[in-house]
């Protein structure tokens, strides 16, 4: 894991950063890409280099989160892509992904690119099933007629998904309402409480693992957490967990 250069004046942080980083000074890499994004904005290259400097630190669960938001600004960051991926095979009894092979395939084929990349392919599409159209009400040859009316019923269903995929990826770079566990180790809870006794089930899980907040409730007597959420894994059943072990991408 190396730190990808940055363009930036000269002793900006995020230099000062990739100096710290490069000299093995992780939690000093840390502070500057924080400030860099304080002063000059996010970046994918900045959270991908943020996400090493945690890995290296030994916070994989911050790590992750780091790799997750460059992935939000760019899907395409490749190198982001794939330490999350190493990161993430690392995670100890990392819960097993119950989805449906299509739901993942989906989330896998919106994920490949920008909502703006999948807006421009929807276009292109689109301007190729104009062309079907064209082909179909003004050629006189049989053969180009049908290829236009298949081509153009075939090109229909591609631009109505690839607008589904364009607003789906808009959503999901948007949406805050998916956490990592950042402790080494936190536990789910039947009651947004620590647990009292043994009809509380408690089930542990570990840091780097993911989880969806469906809904939070304020918890002034908890003197750990302000606030605890109801979480789902995958798509498991919903439970609590404290705010404080988790943080939202």
């Amino acid at each position: 894991m190396t730190a990808a250069p940055i363009a930036a004046t000269a002793a900006s942080p995020a230099q000062q950063a990739d100096s710290a980083y490069n000299k093995e000074d992780y939690r000093g890499a840390i502070s500057l890409y924080k400030q860099a994004i304080d002063s000059d904005g996010v970046s994918a290259d900045i959270y991908y280099n943020l996400g090493n400097a945690y890995f290296r630190n030994g916070q994989p669960g911050m790590a992750v989160v780091s790799y997750e938001r460059a992935l939000k600004l760019e899907p395409s960051h490749t190198d982001a892509r794939h330490n999350l991926a190493f990161v993430r095979s690392r995670i100890q009894d990392l819960p097993e992904d119950d989805s449906s092979f299509l739901v993942n395939l989906h989330h896998g084929i919106r994920d490949f690119a920008s909502a703006n990349t999948w807006a421009w392919i929807a276009f292109a599409i689109f301007i190729s099933l104009l062309g079907c159209v064209a082909l179909y009400i003004f050629s006189r040859n049989v053969g180009l007629r049908k290829t236009g009316f298949f081509g153009g019923i075939t090109l229909l269903f591609i631009f109505i998904y690839a607008i589904v995929l364009a607003r789906g990826s808009a959503i999901n770079a948007s949406s805050h309402e998916t956490a990592v566990v950042i402790v080494p180790t936190t536990h789910l809870s039947s009651t947004p409480r620590a647990a009292r006794n043994a009809t509380d089930k408690v089930v542990p899980i570990h840091e780097g693992t993911k989880v969806e907040i469906i809904d939070s409730i304020p918890t002034p007597d908890d003197p750990r957490s302000p606030k605890w959420y109801n979480v789902k894994i995958n798509n498991s059943s919903s439970a609590w967990v404290r705010s404080v072990d988790v943080e939202r991408i």
